[in-house]
């Protein structure tokens, strides 16, 4: 939006922006056209002053009404253009003109007229298949009306001349006249002729022969294509079928059962001359209502068209006014005064921007009286809000997936953007990998465009939202596995040749032992000849477990820092020295030591032992180091780190309990008196005097909270830095997979000289390269990377207990699908 001001990501986002408690009173005829200003600006959250009233009670009740009903015009709508395939237009144009009650009125008038053609187009296509099924009655039953006369016939002069015994179950009950002693010279029978489904015609069949104990004949012919139903509309398979009966009494029962089976009758002629007459009949009255629901269809047609060109700003104005009539019920009104007042909070920098917009409205309505912009003083927490904008916003995604930051805390979003990308990248180091994640993300980007106007499933929808983080990611990658010098597992000679050569010409799979320096050292990351080497514990694997403990204690001192910044804001000064000043010594003392070994060790090429100098650097302090001793007046400096360790923790936990408890008594001293006035009115002078109940401190409650949060962070220094060795075990267990693909499947394959082994092997490579390591295991390191911010970093400073700032915009009113 053009009234947004730019984003600094590591200034604006490490403080949430300062917000204010603001007060409106807006006069009641230009409140609607505010309320829209102030939602294409996005920059204030509404507090709803009406929350004892339920929504039927408040002032913009029926306006609400009005737009659901319109909303399920357009519902109405969009199903009508989905049965009949068209989409709605992107690219209709914009009328600026259009308000509601214009939209209401036309809404209405489109809703009429579709409903009309519809109905009128129901009534034509039940006539139509009606016609279509008389048509088959009149051409299958025509083809064998005289061989199926006959044959009723003989039959029924057979169950004519059968002695009947009385009482029988076969005597037939349904003859047109009384049991005589002679046969009936002249026998007239009627028929019924129609359709019925093929799924019911045996069944159908069956009751007919029970029913009337067999004084009818039946017979069917096959449809051969599915027919349209006129009462359902579907298209069914279906049967014609004559049936012939004598006498009243059959007749009806032979009805109900075509009733009961929802056969369609229809009437037939046994004279030729008049079936042709109907035939005829029947197909040109087909051909008319052809021709008129053709016409009908494409009216139709045309006006949804017309409907779908204009949709998608009808739904969007709806939503618009829908949300505001939400936010004016939200505000109180004054009838006497013909006002609204509203409360709100918006961003300190947007006070100018709302006084304008307020201003405009004003203007645009021709009121006389201008909208009251007035800032309220609260002790209430105010909402977070940080400035973000396209690259920044996923990675505040991840934390505010832990928790939204309080109000002007401090913001891990600023270091997640360098510190989350990195910390997989040591995970998933590995510049071939990297270049893949690489080339799948920028054609996120540079198709961001065309994808954020497209619906996308859950995981593309994923993907895409983290196109940044991925990318970041990427390069990450690429930079970690120069450094490890693996490409796809395979150590190449990049920035020249290596620095090592075998002592003996001859050798095989040299190890540290059987090297020797020949030139000089290789320039950047891990030279080549140290991949796969078999000392006791190889180099590549040493360098990625060390650096680990060196970036999971760098990380966790950058955590206890901001602790102090957090408490630094919130608390008094002098309080945080007696968390944050022990919390360093404790930490450094042990982990910060372990990283200076490390790093002397690296420069000095020392093979001291480290784990033996930090075990006894607890078991025995004062024993002599021997070989193990890095630089002088190491043993001193161990007993020296140890005893400010052991300092460190009753430091935590004894001074901060006693100095809250001082604070409190401070704080309400001397509340119980009154100030002495020289008036003589004594009510004045007690009215002037401080009455302030306040709760009683419990120093055993947070004693005890204190002890909690001692032991907590004692126990969690050892384990967070212990966890994140999974930075290690990680990148190890990505480095082992990717050997194994490489050696056990491409080589492999390649030693058999054959073309098709080859070509299957290569294909079996490359699947198990995208499914494995470039989709599994970047998973996994995503997840390790997440826990490294939220659990052993975020704990240390960050709560994440504070609400967002959600401001009424439009922006998102467009990617709803709801109306």
């Amino acid at each position: 939006m053009g009234n947004e001001r730019y984003c600094f990501p590591t200034m604006d986002l490490l403080r949430s922006e300062p917000m204010q408690l603001v007060q409106l009173i807006i006069p009641i005829e230009s409140a609607h056209r505010s309320i829209s200003y102030i939602g294409d600006l996005a920059l204030f959250q509404f507090k709803d002053l009406n929350e004892d009233k339920s929504p039927f009670q408040r002032t913009y009740a029926s306006q609400v009404k009005r737009c659901g009903e319109m909303a399920r015009t357009l519902r109405l709508f969009k199903e009508q253009m989905m049965k009949a395939g068209i989409s709605p237009s992107t690219r209709s144009t914009r009328d600026d003109g259009l308000d509601l009650e214009y939209l209401e009125v036309k809404l209405a008038e489109l809703e009429a007229e579709l409903l009309e053609m519809n109905a009128n187009n129901e009534k034509l296509q039940h006539t139509y298949n009606e016609l279509i099924e008389y048509k088959l009655v009149l051409e299958k039953v025509g083809e064998f009306f005289p061989s199926a006369q006959n044959n009723a016939v003989a039959r029924q002069r057979e169950l004519q001349v059968q002695p009947i015994v009385e009482g029988s179950i076969d005597s037939p009950l349904l003859m047109e006249q009384e049991t005589t002693s002679y046969p009936v010279k002249q026998i007239k029978l009627g028929y019924i002729s129609g359709l019925v489904s093929r799924e019911k015609s045996i069944p159908f069949e069956r009751v007919l022969f029970r029913a009337t104990r067999g004084n009818v004949y039946l017979k069917q012919t096959v449809v051969e294509h599915p027919i349209l139903d006129p009462l359902s509309g579907e298209k069914v398979h279906k049967n014609v079928f004559v049936i012939f009966y004598s006498g009243e009494r059959v007749k009806s029962k032979i009805l109900k059962i075509c009733d009961a089976f929802g056969a369609n009758r229809y009437p037939f002629s046994d004279d030729l001359g008049k079936q042709f007459q109907m035939l005829t009949e029947v197909s040109g009255r087909l051909g008319e209502l052809k021709a008129t629901i053709d016409a009908g269809l494409l009216h139709r047609s045309t006006l949804l068209q017309t409907i779908g060109y204009q949709f998608e700003q009808w739904n969007l104005l709806l939503k618009k006014e829908k949300s505001i009539y939400h936010t004016l019920n939200m505000l109180s009104i004054n009838v006497t005064k013909k006002c609204l007042l509203a409360e709100g909070w918006c961003p300190v920098f947007a006070t100018n921007q709302i006084q304008k917009v307020l201003l405009r409205a004003t203007m645009d309505c021709n009121s006389q009286v201008e909208s009251i912009f007035q800032v309220l003083q609260t002790k209430e927490l105010p909402p977070t809000y940080f400035c973000t904008n396209k690259f920044t916003s996923s990675f505040q995604e991840i934390v505010d997936a832990y928790g939204i930051a309080k109000y002007q805390e401090a913001n891990p979003g600023v270091y997640t953007i360098i510190t989350f990308p990195f910390l997989f990248a040591v995970m998933f180091g590995d510049w071939g990998h990297g270049i893949c994640l690489l080339l799948a993300t920028l054609y996120f980007i540079i198709n961001e465009k065309k994808f954020s106007c497209q619906k996308l499933g859950d995981i593309l929808e994923m993907v895409f939202g983290g196109r940044y983080i991925i990318m970041m990611m990427a390069l990450f990658s690429i930079y970690t596995g120069l450094i490890y010098n693996e490409f796809f597992s395979i150590p190449f000679e990049l920035f020249g040749p290596t620095a090592y050569g075998c002592r003996d010409p001859s050798c095989r799979d040299a190890t540290t032992i059987g090297l020797i320096k020949m030139r000089d050292t290789y320039p950047f990351g891990v030279d080549p000849k140290w991949h796969g080497t078999r000392s006791e514990l190889p180099f590549l694997n040493s360098l990625k477990m060390k650096m680990s403990i060196l970036l999971g204690v760098s990380q966790m001192n950058l955590g206890i820092v901001l602790s102090y910044y957090n408490a630094k804001y919130f608390e008094n000064s002098i309080n945080t020295w007696y968390q944050f000043v022990p919390q360093m010594i404790f930490l450094n003392s042990l982990f910060g030591y372990l990283s200076l070994l490390i790093i002397v060790k690296w420069c000095c090429g020392s093979q001291a032992d480290l784990y033996h100098v930090m075990i006894y650097m607890f078991l025995s302090p004062t024993d002599d180091l021997g070989e193990n001793q890095l630089f002088v007046g190491q043993q001193f400096l161990q007993i020296t780190l140890l005893l400010l360790a052991l300092i460190a923790v009753p430091w935590m936990l004894i001074p901060k309990p006693f100095l809250l408890k001082k604070q409190h008594e401070e704080r309400h001293r001397g509340q119980s008196y009154s100030l002495l006035y020289s008036g003589d009115d004594p009510l004045e002078s007690k009215s002037h005097g401080i009455h302030h109940n306040h709760e009683e401190f419990e120093f055993s409650e947070v004693f005890v909270h204190q002890l909690i949060h001692t032991i907590e962070f004692v126990l969690g220094a050892v384990s967070n830095t212990a966890s994140y060795l999974r930075l290690w075990a990680l990148s190890l267990a990505h480095s082992e997979l990717s050997s194994v693909f490489y050696d056990k499947v491409l080589l492999l394959a390649w030693g058999y000289n054959n073309t098709i082994v080859l070509i299957v092997g290569v294909i079996v490579f490359i699947c198990a390269t995208v499914g494995v390591l470039l989709v599994m295991e970047s998973l996994s390191a995503f997840l390790h990377a997440l826990r490294l911010h939220w659990v052993e970093f975020q704990n240390k400073f960050y709560e994440g207990d504070g609400y967002k700032f959600f401001p009424f915009s439009f922006t998102s009113l467009a990617d709803e699908d709801g109306l």
